[in-house]
């Protein structure tokens, strides 16, 4: 099955995350099949960039977003 879902990029004490599209036997930092967007928790408020048309492909496509980045969607 397909995923939407968070992997982290930043450094110790630096969480940024990318929102990229993989099967959910890859590891959380393993391969993935496109980057959808990125997330930086370190601004106030959070930077969230996300490609909205891309995201919608992959849902019709039958991609499950995990309950994160369905929240973010929506805050987006």
């Amino acid at each position: 099955m397909v995923k939407i879902r968070l992997t982290r990029v930043g450094s110790k004490n630096q969480p940024k995350f990318r929102i990229v599209v993989a099967d959910e036997q890859f590891k959380r930092d393993g391969r993935f099949l496109e980057i959808l967007g990125h997330y930086d928790t370190t601004t106030n408020p959070a930077n969230i960039e996300l490609n909205k048309d891309r995201y919608k492909y992959w849902l019709e496509k039958g991609a499950q977003p995990t309950e994160a980045v369905y929240h973010l969607a929506k805050r987006k």
